[in-house]
């Protein structure tokens, strides 16, 4: 019996398949990379950009933009302007009001569920990380990367709490309006050490009533604090957000680059 070799040829359905996830792959890429570039400032609240330019920035090729584009629209985060190009969400007051309702009513919802679901040793842990902040943020020299740190603390919480629920369809509406509340807060704030401690404040009073299993003094406390983070930016006078970003920008050059789901 004669035994025929067979050249090894690449199926056209697994090619198929191979170019679509590859495709997909790319997507993901330059949508990771789009929401990178708001969280790190490289886009700002109304500004105009073109796909050409989109590709420079995010270092992804047009068809890869060109795919994440209408991603970006569904969420709100950029329209189509005839002759052009695309606009980045303007900040308006209307925006503030959606994206921190918005925030409000998943959080809140997540905060009564951790508190059910936490763990002692995580709740603990949870504490000392925001009382290490507290303790650098008093020191009489701060350290560069304290901003980034307390940055990726506070978003770190507000994500846990909701990713514990288990729902991927609230989590990935939660992350897209986390970057509508980070183009306002670019807008509107900057993050200081001034800032911070009462921040920090603020977390650690929801912590402790997370830490006694008190679920109606949580949610309370919670909403307290996204409430006094919208009032921050509603009354801070644009004048001093334009001083303190100026203020802070020499130390934003010595940060390392941001975690995408890091802000405060």
């Amino acid at each position: 019996m004669s035994i025929r070799k067979h050249a090894a040829v690449a199926s056209p359905t697994l090619s198929v398949v191979g170019a679509a996830s590859d495709s997909v792959s790319q997507r993901a890429r330059a949508y990771q990379g789009f929401t990178q570039q708001i969280l790190s400032g490289g886009i700002r609240s109304g500004q105009f950009i073109s796909q050409r330019e989109l590709m420079a920035l995010l270092d992804m090729p047009l068809g890869a933009v060109r795919e994440m584009i209408p991603r970006l629209e569904a969420g709100g985060l950029v329209r189509t302007v005839p002759q052009r190009g695309l606009q980045i969400a303007h900040v308006d007051l209307k925006l503030i009001r959606n994206a921190f309702q918005v925030r409000g009513m998943i959080e809140r919802e997540a905060i009564l569920h951790f508190v059910l679901t936490a763990s002692q040793a995580e709740l603990d842990a949870i504490e000392a990380s925001h009382r290490d902040i507290l303790r650098r943020a008093s020191a009489a020299q701060l350290d560069s990367k304290l901003l980034d740190d307390a940055q990726a603390l506070d978003w770190g919480l507000h994500d846990r709490m909701v990713d514990v629920m288990g729902n991927e369809i609230v989590s990935e509406i939660y992350r897209v309006n986390t970057l509508r509340v980070r183009l306002i807060k670019l807008e509107h704030s900057v993050i200081t050490p001034a800032r911070l401690i009462p921040a920090m404040q603020e977390h650690l009073r929801f912590i402790a009533a997370l830490q006694q299993r008190d679920d109606a003094r949580a949610a309370e406390l919670l909403e307290a604090h996204i409430h006094s983070a919208r009032e921050r930016v509603m009354t801070t006078p644009l004048e001093q957000v334009q001083a303190e970003r100026a203020l802070t920008a020499p130390v934003a050059r010595l940060r390392p680059p941001q975690n995408p789901r890091s802000s405060t």
